[in-house]
């Protein structure tokens, strides 16, 4: 099957250039930024560009975005023109080429402010049936991109899988709060109750969304690790969640003590995968049982796949307060 993957040269993007090469599939890559899993360079706000990298695909994944870390640095326009204009280019040229199936990597930002609850309130259950309330120019850009591949769909009946991912990245926590109070390897363990999830995985999800898709029609799908939790665990994980996290795990302070770690107080909001378990009949791997079992083997919880493509970074420096801007 000949592919295009968009946004190679980040992150996800590698991932899956690597593993779709290893597939023996014809991969055509695209990004603004050169590199050695990107054969053709440019922006998918060219529409010359995206129609030039469509001839003979067959399938699209396209991950190519301007993240949150990017909203203090770009322009609402940037996020229009790449989030929104280039998700149309790309859909738009997919049907004119004829192309079988189309994912869409979006993300949990979407839900925005649906994530917080009241104070005083249980943590969220955060399915697919919460109706977002982007809080930033990212959440809505890719609201309005995802509302676009129902719409092509919907019109043109393209095949088209939206993934909302949780958090993957490798790089320091946004939050200067959290980067202070809690080692990174800290934070990322503790994310894996609740909203994290391993690239590898994040991987596997976009093959089956792609072999899926055409059986599917439309899907929306939350990907992260497969949460511990349940419904009856919110009232108490939002203010004493230490206490929730050792009834379920009673060996994990005993693995966290040699390296200084502690859970988090308060878990607010909680990611579930059952929807994309059921449709995509996707087994994701990486949770914090094996988490824990990799701290007390002395071995590396990352994925091979997370490993071989490390950090990318969201900017080309640091700032004066960490890797992100702030305004």
């Amino acid at each position: 099957m000949k592919i295009l993957i968009t946004g190679s040269s980040g992150h996800l993007g590698e991932a899956l250039v690597r593993t779709f090469r290893g597939l023996d599939h014809e991969v055509v890559s695209t990004d603004i930024r050169p590199s050695d899993y990107t054969t053709k360079l440019g922006s998918i706000a060219d529409r010359a560009h995206v129609k030039r990298c469509l001839e003979g695909v067959e399938a699209v994944i396209h991950t190519a975005t301007l993240h949150k870390p990017h909203v203090a640095t770009h322009s609402y326009q940037d996020f229009v023109d790449t989030n929104i204009t280039g998700t149309l280019h790309l859909l738009e040229e997919a049907v004119a080429a004829g192309v079988q199936s189309f994912v869409f990597t979006s993300t949990t930002s979407t839900f925005g402010d649906a994530l917080t609850p009241p104070v005083g309130a249980p943590a969220v259950w955060i399915t697919e049936e919460v109706t977002p309330i982007p809080k930033n120019i990212y959440g809505v850009t890719k609201v309005a991109a995802e509302n676009l591949c129902t719409l092509f769909h919907r019109n043109h009946g393209l095949p088209c899988v939206v993934l909302r991912t949780s958090r993957f990245f490798p790089e320091e926590d946004d939050l200067k709060l959290n980067r202070q109070t809690y080692q990174d390897g800290n934070s990322k363990a503790n994310e894996f109750l609740y909203r994290r999830v391993d690239i590898e995985d994040v991987v596997s999800a976009h093959e089956l969304a792609l072999e899926r898709a055409s059986a599917l029609g439309f899907g929306r799908y939350i990907i992260s690790a497969t949460t511990p939790f349940t419904p009856d665990d919110l009232a108490e994980l939002n203010g004493h969640a230490p206490l929730v996290v050792k009834r379920l795990f009673p060996d994990y302070e005993e693995v966290y003590a040699p390296y200084g770690w502690n859970m988090f107080p308060a878990i607010e909001r909680v990611y579930v995968n059952e929807r994309a378990q059921e449709a995509l009949a996707w087994r994701p791997i990486y949770d914090f049982r094996h988490v824990l079992d990799s701290l007390k083997a002395g071995t590396d919880p990352r994925s091979p796949l997370a490993r071989a493509v490390g950090s990318k970074g969201y900017h080309a420096r640091r700032f004066h307060d960490g890797p992100y801007p702030t305004r």
